[in-house]
């Protein structure tokens, strides 16, 4: 069965360092909001999905065209993508960290494959401007994939919580001092995706009821998310913690477990999902649907036919197969595999 995610936004005008001012996303189950203005577009859990009535059968689509563009900028021409493994030596409260070499292979090489290939093919229909537009390429690269072995820092999170566990706040800090380090700057035309070890989780802010998978004595809310920092230019960066096959893979197969373990293809699915989504709405201003979805929330779990590995996996590239979920195309009114 096909899956789709309907969600209730009311949109608000908001003024971003963008070509134009941009009616942004707002009071929604998966907008996340926090003191300082931060504002974050999460992938929720399978599970929570389906409690706050975000899945619709292919019986019942979106209604057409679904996204809808809002004035603000889109990622172009050319995306480089940053991929950082944060993994100290230990967790907060001195275990071991835990990201092996096979599943951090599995996500660069998807997030390395994903410009020129199927999924990214289907942004190209999207664009930014109204008298001229210019229309995402669907081109790009992997810039760098590099270890960052900062310590974690002292959680920031509610005590409940326990020690392994940090903020957006303490995401966005760490982000910024590791670009400073490289010398990497930020702009629309860069993505910084942030991999996580397994036991460190992380909550949106202080409250314990926006929390990620691997985040203790709380029931998991979301299993990444896509944001950006500052004005121009602008930081646009995704959180991906440790993967969960039992959240955030919805029915998926699993072809990469043997590399990477069970938790490698479900990381690989949400990273696809955020780079889908900022790509067409970095700054939550661009392409999203009447309702507040994006891109990548109306085929959500949506992975179509395996076509790849005697039916185990739904792209291929890079020598590697993949089950990535579906993207949105307002040419067809569905969830595709491969773009126009």
């Amino acid at each position: 069965m096909k899956l789709f995610r309907p969600m209730l936004v009311v949109l608000a005008a908001a003024s971003m360092s963008v070509p134009c001012a941009a009616p942004a996303e707002t009071s929604s189950p998966l907008l996340l909001s926090r003191d300082g203005g931060n504002v974050a577009h999460v992938f929720p859990t399978f599970p929570v999905a389906h409690a706050l009535g975000l899945v619709r059968t292919e019986a019942h689509p979106p209604v057409t065209p679904a996204l809808i563009y809002h004035g603000g900028p889109v990622m172009q021409p050319f995306v480089n993508l940053y991929v950082i493994y944060w993994q100290p030596a230990t967790l907060q409260d001195g275990s071991a960290t835990t990201m092996s070499n096979g599943y951090k292979a599995v996500e660069k090489d998807m997030v390395s494959g994903y410009p020129g290939h199927a999924l990214a093919s289907i942004a190209t229909q999207y664009y930014q401007g109204t008298s001229t537009r210019t229309f995402i390429t669907g081109t790009g690269g992997l810039a760098f994939a590099v270890n960052d072995t900062q310590p974690f820092p002292v959680s920031g999170c509610a005590a409940s919580i326990g020690p392994n566990c940090i903020t957006d706040a303490q995401l966005q800090a760490e982000v910024q001092r590791f670009m400073n380090v490289k010398g990497w700057t930020g702009g629309l035309d860069k993505m910084f995706l942030v991999f996580t070890s397994k036991g460190e989780g992380s909550c949106f802010d202080t409250s314990t009821s926006f929390c990620s998978t691997e985040t203790a004595n709380v029931s998991p809310y979301y299993c990444a998310y896509h944001s950006y920092i500052g004005s121009a230019p602008n930081i646009i960066y995704s959180n991906e913690p440790f993967g969960n096959p039992n959240y955030c893979l919805g029915g998926g197969a699993q072809p990469n477990s043997t590399v990477g373990g069970p938790e490698a293809d479900p990381a690989a699915t949400a990273a696809s999902h955020e780079m889908s989504e900022a790509i067409t709405d970095p700054l939550l201003n661009a392409w999203y649907a009447s309702d507040g979805e994006e891109n990548g929330d109306l085929c959500a779990y949506n992975y179509g036919a395996n076509q790849w590995d005697h039916g185990l996996a739904n792209q291929y590239w890079l020598g590697r197969v993949f089950e990535l979920q579906t993207e949105y195309s307002n040419h067809h009114a569905r969830c595709e595999q491969v773009g126009p």
